[in-house]
């Protein structure tokens, strides 16, 4: 099965370009938290005036992204605990009816590609090189999951909330035996929904959601600097 990856295919603004392209730097922790951000640079580095920079750097602030100090600094937020167990609760909300939805009436195809995407996760085991790549797969199985119930859209929303936790959930794939974990929790998910299990289903998206917050305070321990509880 060919699987497509990647950002739904739409029309964008040099701002919005430039809106993803950072934001995925700051997930990705290619920009750190507290990392220095020059607009000069970027714009050198991106190739863009100084105008989408700007508007893609206020949607980044409005996201709890970056911290702009007018005539001082801008920098990228430290990851705030505070909201990161609010968007966690918020997908834990979501995403158990999403799966109890899919379990009461199980669709082979949605299966067939959740599989082959997990499939391709599998592979990518003691990869380290590969974590890009691994988190695609992570995004694109999920976003196949709310796709299925016809709630793409909402999908969409919840990624764009979920900053501060999805930085904390790549620093979590480092921790030894995490990705082993991942594929372990993705093929319950799928097997729950394939036996038409609803109960069964919601526990297991619950089970895995929860794997990143129970590690944060070892996060904190090893990654200090980069957290803040301060809203």
């Amino acid at each position: 099965m060919s699987i497509a990856l990647g950002k739904r295919v739409v029309a964008q603004t040099a701002a919005q370009s430039v809106y993803e392209t950072l934001r995925d730097r700051i997930i990705s922790l290619d920009l750190p938290p507290l990392a220095h951000l020059s607009r000069n640079e970027l714009a050198a580095q991106l190739g863009v005036s100084l105008t989408p920079l700007r508007e893609a750097m206020a949607q980044l602030e409005l996201d709890g992204l970056i911290q702009v100090f007018p005539q001082s600094k801008t920098i990228v937020s430290q990851i705030n605990v505070r909201k990161l167990r609010e968007t966690h609760f918020l997908r834990q909300a979501v995403e158990t009816e999403v799966v109890r939805a899919l379990a009461l009436g199980p669709d082979s195809s949605v299966i067939a590609r959740a599989k082959a995407l997990v499939q391709m996760q599998q592979s990518l085991i003691g990869q380290g090189d590969q974590m890009d790549l691994f988190t695609s797969l992570d995004r694109e199985f999920h976003r196949t999951l709310f796709d299925a119930v016809g709630m793409g859209d909402l999908y969409e929303m919840v990624i764009r909330r979920q900053g501060h936790l999805a930085r904390c959930q790549r620093l979590d794939l480092s921790r030894g035996g995490k990705i082993q974990k991942i594929v372990q929790d993705h093929n319950a998910i799928l097997n729950a929904i394939e036996k038409g299990e609803p109960a069964l289903a919601t526990r297991a998206m619950r089970d895995h959601l929860s794997g990143t917050i129970v590690g944060i305070t070892q996060l904190r321990q090893t990654y200090p600097e980069y957290f803040t509880e301060n809203v």
